[in-house]
């Protein structure tokens, strides 16, 4: 019985996690779109990291929410684009690694 309770607390334990991070990468709108660069600043590599990172919920929402978009409109360009694309990447699995296993299970 006591094996029955402790996956439960488990379970329960790792289902709030997961809200957590869920809730941690809500995307929320852009006040700045619209305006020029100088009043925020731009936005670099981290910036675009992060932002890549966190793209597919940016997505989802704005989806339902006009007011929030997955791409940051004041970034310096090149490195903001080169985090953006790495996070993107590191999301969806990077990309050589499917193929290795597929000749693998040969």
């Amino acid at each position: 019985m006591t094996s029955t309770r402790s996956r439960t607390v488990r379970a329960v334990a790792l289902g709030a996690v997961l809200v957590l991070v869920l809730a941690a990468c809500a995307a929320s709108g852009n006040e700045y779109v619209g305006t020029s660069s100088e009043v925020r600043g731009t936005v670099g590599f981290w910036w675009g990291l992060w932002q890549g990172f966190i793209a597919p919920f940016a997505f989802i929402v704005s989806l339902f929410n006009d007011s929030v978009g997955i791409y940051e409109v004041h970034n310096n360009g090149g490195w903001y684009n080169f985090g953006y694309l790495i996070g993107l990447s590191a999301i969806f699995g990077g990309g050589g690694g499917g193929g290795c296993a597929a000749r693998r299970r040969r």
